[in-house]
């Protein structure tokens, strides 16, 4: 599992940013096209907005790559 701290002072991070952070997407014009593939879940559950805040705790699986923990 993979870990990724927030910045210093952010308490969240938006789905569709964690997404291109982790290199699950090339660009962010193809977060959208992931996200309705069913190919991510947050907590287990499917998620398919990519203005989702996660915050410290929150596990996001994506198909094809290793589960990020947000720190």
């Amino acid at each position: 599992m993979r870990t990724i701290d927030l910045r210093p002072g952010e308490d969240t991070i938006r789905l569709g940013q964690l997404l291109k952070l982790v290199d699950a997407v090339p660009t962010g014009a193809q977060v959208k096209d992931v996200l309705l593939s069913g190919a991510v879940a947050v907590n287990g559950d499917q998620e398919e907005r990519r203005g989702r805040q996660l915050h410290k705790g929150d596990v996001v699986s994506i198909v094809g790559h290793e589960d990020v923990r947000i720190r």
